[in-house]
């Protein structure tokens, strides 16, 4: 989907049009009041104060209707220069103009206004020069937003649209976006009963329902198994840690604005953990270690929480509850080369596993032009970024370079992946930290006798379960891999009276085997019980009649056929088995 904020002539269209749909509203809902009508990726929005009535998505057609109207009528958009004062005069009935003018740098006496027809506004523009070329746009939708994104503030009316300049760009992204919704995790989410949210429990806070629960388990029994093969070992840690801890790490300094308030406990101050590479840090250095010990990999799916601005918080992809696939490398510097390798093999991996074609790697980078957000050694972050790059170049694997992004204790490699719709997100991560180590006085004792400081790779596969879940609902539109699918088999008999005792047998057959089954033995229509198992997105669904009872064998489909094939009972567990063991549908 095209990034229309990015685009310069579609920003400028866009930027247009939402000043058009403006003085459509205007002329349909005469007290109407506009505060702010950026430009977004997916197109414009205003926000509208309608006093006490009220636009609804019914409503939007009629909207569309009079912007056609004022676009046909072709008048000229003319640009303004008019003084504060001037400024201040003209919207004096306008309290939002009025704040905006007020906030405006006192040196920025000259204030530019856009007027088309009956309509003024403020805006520093550009704009295109007449509504005539307005006519290839669509409103989207209406939602509450409030104003200045204070809580405390009067809840006004946000309605989107788009614009393009021909209508066959205009249906392409139209379509796009209906595809998108049939994606939205969100959707996805509540269809299929995987998780929810509520407001007693607090925004980004989601609650994973059972079926749910069966996606994040085998997700973690996954990278578990990859990680305990590759010589990781797994703790547990507290989800809180003291004030102290994080002042010890550099977090509290750089980080605070991220972290949830102070609890104060006793003596201490407490606050809700963001990260655990603090608490590894002490794991490492409970004991005393050789330069044979290492490298010492250990491993946590560990609940984090971060304070994330409520207007970003979405389903599962950006919460303040997480849980992390999070894991530290304590390294000698001879082996960063060797451990790097081997977590991006890690990545390349569970990609493969899941399907994942359409990605980049970013070596994220330290802006050496703003250097206060960062830890202050040059030589620690020229060694640093000099060995991330010999290594990937080693590895030949392609990348990008992106300056300011790094974390301020070190650089990082992010793998940002193209989903099915949307832009790109960044996975995976690696990050090479000189810092930490040096901050917990972590050690280990050299060939030579002496104490030398480890290295630390930061790594985390999957990211979140939490985000990866939500990647993987939408690039698969709900319908999950057999091994990683909440309810693997759905069995149903064609008739109870006569089919619901062999059903049973095979019922308890699979059920030992450790499938994920159920049985449908409502007293519903067959067509009913088959269409729901289909919405439901069940891999395989078993219809039992006479033939298969009959014959003890099994006739099944898969999710998205209407082709039956049967099977005895032993090759269909086999199947199922290799199915399984094999990661496929």
């Amino acid at each position: 989907m095209i990034n229309i904020k990015e685009n310069e002539s579609l920003n400028i269209l866009n930027h247009s049009c939402a000043h058009l749909m403006a003085q459509a509203i205007k002329h349909l809902y005469p007290n109407a009041k506009f505060w702010v009508g950026p430009v977004i990726e997916e197109g414009f929005y205003y926000d509208v104060d309608l006093g006490e009535e009220v636009i609804k998505e019914e409503d939007l057609p009629n909207i569309e209707r009079e912007m056609k109207k004022i676009s046909k009528d072709g008048k000229r958009i003319v640009r303004h220069e008019i003084t504060k004062d001037e400024a201040l005069n003209m919207f004096s009935d306008d309290p939002y103009k009025i704040d905006l003018i007020s906030r405006m740098d006192e040196n920025e006496n000259i204030i530019s206004c856009y007027t088309q027809g009956d309509f003024t506004d403020l805006c520093r523009g550009p704009h295109v020069e007449t509504v005539k070329v307005l006519k290839n746009f669509k409103l989207l939708k209406v939602s509450g937003a409030y104003w200045k994104g204070d809580s405390n503030n009067k809840m006004l009316q946000r309605i989107y649209g788009v614009c393009f300049e021909n209508e066959e760009d205009l249906n392409s992204h139209i379509q796009e976006i209906e595809e998108a919704k049939l994606r939205d995790h969100r959707k996805i989410g509540k269809e299929l009963n995987i998780f929810m949210s509520h407001d007693l429990v607090g925004k980004g806070m989601p609650l994973w329902l059972p079926n749910g629960a069966i996606i994040r388990k085998q997700l973690e029994n996954y990278i578990y198994e990859k990680e305990q093969k590759m010589g990781y070992c797994h703790v547990y840690t507290p989800c809180v840690g003291t004030v102290d801890l994080y002042k010890t790490s550099g977090h509290w300094d750089h980080y605070k604005e991220n972290m949830f308030p102070l609890m104060h406990v006793d003596e201490e101050e407490f606050v809700l953990r963001p990260m655990n590479c603090p608490h590894h840090m002490l794991i490492y250095g409970n004991e005393l270690h050789s330069y044979r010990d290492l490298p010492i990999r250990i491993g946590e799916f560990a609940t984090d929480f971060r304070y994330e601005a409520s207007g970003a918080v979405k389903g599962l992809e950006r919460v303040r509850c997480m849980c992390q696939n999070d894991a530290h490398l304590f390294v000698r510097p001879d082996q960063i080369g060797e451990e790097f390798k081997k977590v991006v093999s890690l990545i390349l991996d569970v990609y493969k596993d899941f399907g994942l074609k359409n990605y980049k790697f970013r070596l994220s980078l330290r802006d050496p032009q703003d250097k206060e957000k960062y830890f202050d050694d040059d030589d620690m972050w020229n060694e640093a970024e000099s060995k991330l790059r010999e290594v990937l170049n080693e590895l030949g694997v392609e990348y990008f370079e992106a300056v300011g992004e790094a974390a301020f204790y070190g650089p990082k490699l992010d793998v940002e992946v193209k989903p099915a719709v949307g832009p790109e997100v960044t996975l995976s991560t690696c990050q090479l930290d000189f810092l930490l180590p040096r901050k917990f006085e972590l050690s280990y004792v050299d060939r030579d006798g002496s104490k030398k400081t480890p290295v630390v790779l930061h790594r985390a596969i999957f990211g979140t379960f939490d985000r990866f879940t939500a990647f993987i609902l939408e690039e698969t539109k709900g319908a999950l891999p057999i091994w990683l699918s909440p309810v693997q088999v759905k069995i149903i008999p064609v008739n109870n009276e006569y089919h619901l005792e062999y059903a049973s047998e095979i019922y308890e057959q699979l059920k030992n085997s450790n499938i994920r089954v159920e049985l449908d033995d409502r007293d519903e229509k067959l067509s009913y019980r088959m269409r729901e198992a289909q919405t439901n997105k069940i891999p395989l669904t078993l219809i039992l009649g006479d033939k298969e009872r009959d014959n003890k064998t099994i006739s099944y489909r898969k999710f998205g056929s209407t082709e039956t094939t049967t099977l005895s009972q032993m090759e269909f567990i086999q199947m199922l088995h290799d199915l399984i063991v094999n990661k496929e549908n």
